[in-house]
């Protein structure tokens, strides 16, 4: 009886080191399969390499070649919004965000002829050179802007800290040439001021890392100093860092969920949240054609949740959020999800339409840092609509 029993003891240890076996085998089928496939996916990958090795007139940067090869299978993701990043890129990137720069001191916008020049930081390198709003570079260091491209010529403004660039600008048909010498700039891209009538206007160009405080520093004051509406201006406002949107929303707003992003697979995240403080005077926000994505957030929110009406042109359409992921050499900023407000509906592609469409005359460039309320009609609806309301 015992040996019977051993027997089977041995024969039931021998079946399920059978079955082990069996499903380590089946296991590691399975992982190398996994991995054959995926050696397949990159086989195109590493014979365009042999043959641009073995046949290339010259010898090349492969290293270069690879950063090109990982921005093209971006590319092939058909996302104008989603890129890789070098890490010299994404070092550019980071400091850019943090509200910090290296360059001249102006904000540029996109023009036929060149670089618009559609901000002068007061103080920095531009402006002490006699740089003014409305002018449009060029060339930069004798390169056509129109040859370079707009990203490059930008680039090439930025350059190195207490270095000199040369700039060829066209003003009132006029060409000037400037030599600018670069220096480190605390970007403002929020200040505000009071208009006649105790109206205050708040100006926002973009959202970095330290543009809640400054907004938030300039609400207060003229809070402070009596103001009995505020008008809000994002033309030209591309957008930013959301962190930094939802810190000025939320004194504007009523208490609960304001927005929300949407992903790819069918969470909903609520991403901006207002508490109890909610400021209730008479609110305006100018937008125009370049406002997107977290400017269009901002004026949505404000809009939806009855606090203020807008003034201007349609803006952009960019309802979309990216992240940007650290990767061991460099970064990739990938489209995660659309977003929108509770009360209305994503206004990816379409755009948000004011409720006072008001275009600029053509060649007018507003002066944001000196509004005119004569000169600039949507500033001058905006003005004149919320004086009603006080």
């Amino acid at each position: 009886m015992k040996d019977k029993g051993k027997t089977k003891a041995v024969f039931c240890l021998l079946v399920t080191a059978v079955i082990m076996l069996g499903i380590a085998g089946a296991m590691l089928y399975r992982t190398n399969g996994e991995l054959q496939d995926k050696l397949r996916k990159y086989d195109k990958l590493m014979e365009l390499e042999t043959c641009v090795n073995q046949n290339f007139y010259k010898n090349h940067d492969e290293e270069a070649a690879m950063e090109g090869a990982m921005k093209g299978y971006v590319y092939g993701l058909d996302d104008p919004y989603s890129t890789y990043l070098t890490a010299e890129e994404y070092s550019d990137w980071q400091t850019m965000e943090s509200g910090t720069q290296t360059g001249i001191g102006v904000t540029v916008q996109y023009d036929e002829e060149g670089l618009l020049i559609v901000e002068v930081a007061e103080g920095y390198p531009a402006d002490k050179s006699g740089m003014e709003v409305g002018d449009i570079i060029t060339a930069v260091e004798g390169e056509k802007v129109s040859d370079t491209g707009y990203d490059e010529a930008v680039a090439s403004v930025k350059g190195e800290e207490n270095t000199e660039v040369q700039l060829t600008v066209m003003r009132d048909g006029e060409e000037m040439e400037f030599t600018v010498t670069r220096s480190e700039i605390s970007v403002t891209t929020s200040e505000g001021q009071m208009l006649e009538g105790n109206i205050g206007y708040i100006r926002v160009s973009a959202f970095r890392e330290n543009t809640d405080e400054q907004f938030l520093n300039a609400l207060n004051r003229l809070m402070n100093e009596g103001a009995e509406a505020i008008i809000f201006d994002v033309r030209n406002n591309g957008g930013g860092m959301l962190s930094s949107l939802k810190e000025m929303l939320d004194p504007l707003l009523p208490e609960g969920n304001i927005a929300i992003a949407t992903y790819g697979n069918g969470e909903v995240e609520t991403i901006i949240k207002s508490d109890a403080e909610e400021l209730d005077i008479p609110m305006a926000v100018i937008v125009n054609e370049n406002t997107a994505s977290a400017a269009e957030l901002f004026a949505a929110s404000l809009h939806d949740f009855d606090k203020a009406f807008l003034v201007g042109d349609t803006t952009y359409g960019k309802g979309i959020m990216q992240n940007t992921l650290e990767l061991s050499d460099g970064a990739i900023t990938l489209t995660v999800a659309t977003y929108q407000t509770v009360r209305g509906e994503c206004y990816h592609e379409k755009g948000i339409t004011p409720d006072y469409e008001i275009s600029l005359p053509e060649n007018f460039v507003p002066d944001f840092g000196n509004p005119d309320i004569k000169e600039d009609i949507q500033l001058r609806t905006a003005y004149e609509k919320i004086k009603k309301e006080t």
